[in-house]
């Protein structure tokens, strides 16, 4: 991000999370982005566009001297959050998981620029679980086979696991599990 005019070096640093963010859908989400340089600037730009992949970024808003431009189609669930580039996201969606771009442009003698990805993962909490019984009537001991099955509505990244008085329950020759 190393930009020179006329010998001068100006640096514009971004900085942005460097992991994925988890956000929980219908909650808030906030993308935290800090920036500094050491020029002197009569303009600061700030943009801000989400990508899924296989399909074009869309500019979601923007702001010059922290005056902010919104798209008009999401000018309610994009807010930037000043001093810095950050951005809320309310209420987060399964269609907002993707990357957001931020960039900034700095104009002072010259223009200094710099953009950052952040990817952002939506998480959906796993609703209560429902457990069917096969046959309903139940079986008479050392006779019959049962069979339990468990799902659950809604929810990402669910994995099952069967207890027994607390304790976990592994494959042997009373348990089977699908």
């Amino acid at each position: 991000f190393f930009h020179f005019y006329a010998g001068i070096c100006s640096a514009l640093k971004l900085t942005v999370p460097s992991h994925t963010i988890h956000g929980i859908e219908g909650q808030p989400l906030h993308l935290s982005v800090d920036y500094n340089f050491n020029a002197t600037a009569s303009e600061i730009q700030i943009i801000w566009l989400f990508e899924r992949s296989h399909s074009n970024p869309k500019y979601l808003l923007g702001s010059v001297n922290q005056r902010v431009v919104p798209d008009l189609e999401y000018q309610h669930k994009f807010t930037l959050i000043p001093p810095n580039a950050s951005l809320r996201i309310n209420p987060l969606h399964l269609s907002d998981e993707g990357n957001y771009i931020v960039k900034v442009n700095v104009r002072g003698k010259g223009t200094i620029t710099a953009s950052q990805k952040i990817q952002v993962a939506v998480d959906v909490p796993v609703t209560k679980p429902t457990v069917y019984t096969e046959p309903s009537s139940g079986v008479v001991e050392h006779v019959g086979n049962i069979t339990l099955k468990c799902t659950v509505d809604r929810g990402t990244r669910v994995a099952y696991q069967w207890m027994k008085n607390g304790k976990h329950l592994h494959a042997g020759p009373n348990y089977t599990f699908s």
